[in-house]
């Protein structure tokens, strides 16, 4: 009960600020499933699709087709799925679907920058708006200082309440957005280097059919 109470002395900004504060944890959730089944299985799959394209293109690609739910596979069956194409192609292929899986990766970053732009203001405006209320309604010259000076602190103490709910949202929604932010930035890193190394591998590959062909 004394959550709630307090919920409702912060006045009418406080849902809002609720609002806010369930759409970042509803978009933390959806990150954290996000990454807790990225993470768990690239490093696997990486490991099968590049131990098979030393060996078979062919199989290479079956084996990321097979994991297509996830940004790696797609990313590594992109190239493989073309028929025979030139180095340069494959390295096309293979940053298009870099760049699809980067922005599908960054899902959630605008309601959490938004949320901490925008929740600190909403309880600066809710502890304003208190502010104003409580000063209204005081009557302090016509006697009874003390009292009137007690239902001040009060009134005050109340309407801070928006301000320390607005900033507790934002604090939040940027730990969330930091953590994401850098989870991206290793997958990049990452993506980067599974691609380097397949598009040597199938350099190699090409390089040596184009030898047989002409000799």
């Amino acid at each position: 009960m004394v959550v709630y109470d307090l919920f409702l002395a912060g006045g009418p900004v406080m849902w809002p600020i609720l609002a806010l504060s369930v759409a970042t944890v509803a978009c933390a959730c959806d990150r954290a499933w996000f990454w807790f089944n990225l993470l768990r299985q690239e490093d696997r799959i990486v490991q099968d699709v590049l131990a098979a394209a030393h060996e078979d293109l062919d199989k290479a690609a079956a084996i990321a087709q097979q994991a297509q739910v996830l940004p790696i596979g797609r990313f590594l069956l992109a190239p493989l799925k073309l028929k025979q194409p030139s180095p340069e192609t494959f390295r096309l292929a293979m940053e298009s679907a870099g760049d699809r899986e980067f922005v599908q990766m960054r899902k959630g970053d605008k309601l959490l920058e938004t949320v901490v732009a925008v929740a600190p203001l909403l309880g600066l405006l809710g502890t304003v708006t208190g502010l104003i209320g409580t000063f209204s309604n005081l009557n302090i010259g016509a006697g009874g200082a003390s009292e009137e000076a007690t239902k001040a602190a009060a009134g005050i103490g109340e309407a801070l309440i928006t301000t320390a709910a607005g900033m507790i949202v934002a604090i939040l929604a940027l730990l969330v957005f930091r953590v994401l932010v850098a989870l991206q930035a290793q997958q990049m890193d990452y993506f980067s280097n599974v691609g380097t190394e397949l598009e040597l591998i199938y350099r190699q590959e090409w390089y040596e059919r184009r030898r047989l062909e002409e000799g």
